[in-house]
């Protein structure tokens, strides 16, 4: 979605930045982001162990802590298959998927400054 970031109405840009630090809070913390960026390179499903694996340094309890909270803010999908023993997979819902041009957009942010502080560090 194109911004106008023009705007001369000083209570938009206040709900801009409410939104702004809304959708923060959902993604903040040393987890989530590495989380939500493995299950969008996995493009399928993951298991708990794939996850935890995948997400190196992060302990059993904090995982699932972390994951309860992607799945009750909607970005991530909880999926139980009832058999024996019970597989549960975790993937992005539509709302997760939906961050993935602003986690783009970030990356390329991310990129940019590290290249910008090295050339001035120079």
């Amino acid at each position: 979605m194109e911004r106008n970031w023009n705007c001369d109405d000083p209570e938009r840009r206040q709900e801009w930045a409410a939104s702004t630090t809304e959708a923060l809070r959902v993604i903040e913390g040393k987890w989530k982001i590495i989380i939500i960026t493995q299950l969008f390179a996995a493009k399928t499903p993951l298991r708990f162990s794939e996850l935890e694996r995948l997400v190196d340094g992060v302990n059993q309890k904090m995982l699932i802590q972390q994951l309860k909270q992607l799945e009750h803010d909607d970005i991530v999908v909880r999926t139980i298959y009832a058999q024996v023993p019970p597989k549960v997979e975790y993937s992005l819902s539509d709302l997760g998927l939906a961050l993935g041009p602003s986690l783009e957009a970030l990356i390329n942010w991310a990129e940019l400054r590290r290249k910008t502080r090295s050339t001035l560090q120079s």
